[in-house]
């Protein structure tokens, strides 16, 4: 079981569609008291899991390389060491860059789910990700396909919510992020969840996601982050 201690403070609050807000330039990326249990467990999805948890085509390589350079851009200000083939984390462990593989290299080093998202039409379709943690939804059912097609389990996402979200992956800015929160109750604290498991009613954990999505500069590709906590009910004031 991989829990944090407690939600950071501004997902306490109410949850809305899409209840996007600014975010800072480099704040798409955090390192939290769980990092080294959560990169144990992404290591051990991605070597035994790969096709199940990781995505990345030819065609979104280009992207997928940018990701990571921005991504390695920040590293150092949380505590990682980069070099120019290697990356010290903060728990030590020491990860190889592989440029074939940007997504599976950025898999071994950050807590947060990617999914890069690249205009097709009228529509941003999933070209990439890496999806260690997901809450009710299967990568290999989402890929190659457009936000509405992605969203169709969400009850809460209709028309009028698909059209706000598509103008929102088309109207954000490079150097300005936006994040949005949700926050729900879970029987099981698992956090590889391509389907929700309801064990019983208590119901006892809170799982909240923190979602960045930010405009990479050179592919103007988009990029969907998610920083996953789950923390006991009773541990947090948004659970009692």
């Amino acid at each position: 079981m991989i829990l944090q201690r407690e939600l950071p403070a501004e997902q306490n609050g109410n949850v809305r569609l899409p209840g996007v807000a600014p975010c800072g330039a480099e704040d798409w990326l955090r390192v939290d008291d769980a990092y080294g249990a959560q990169m144990q467990y992404r290591e051990a999805l991605i070597a035994e899991r790969p096709n199940a948890v990781l995505y990345e085509p030819e065609e979104a390589r280009q992207a997928s390389c940018e990701l990571l350079r921005e991504a390695l851009a920040i590293l150092p200000k949380l505590g990682f060491a980069v070099g120019d083939s290697r990356v010290v984390c903060p728990d030590g462990r020491e990860v190889s860059l592989d440029w074939r593989a940007p997504l599976r290299s950025l898999g071994h080093l950050v807590q947060e789910d990617i999914c890069v998202l690249q205009k097709r039409g009228d529509e941003h379709v999933l070209s990439a990700a890496v999806l260690c943690f997901p809450a009710n939804w299967r990568l290999a059912e989402k890929i190659e396909q457009p936000l509405t097609a992605i969203h169709v389990p969400v009850d809460e996402y209709d028309a009028n919510i698909a059209r706000r979200v598509q103008r929102l992956f088309d109207g954000v800015q490079v150097g300005r992020p936006l994040w949005r929160f949700n926050r729900l109750s879970y029987a099981d604290a698992d956090l590889h969840q391509p389907r929700k498991r309801e064990l019983d009613e208590a119901m006892p954990f809170l799982r909240s996601e923190r979602q960045c999505i930010l405009r990479l500069p050179e592919t103007d590709a988009v990029v969907f982050s998610i920083h996953t906590t789950v923390v006991r009910r009773d541990d947090t004031p948004a659970g009692k």
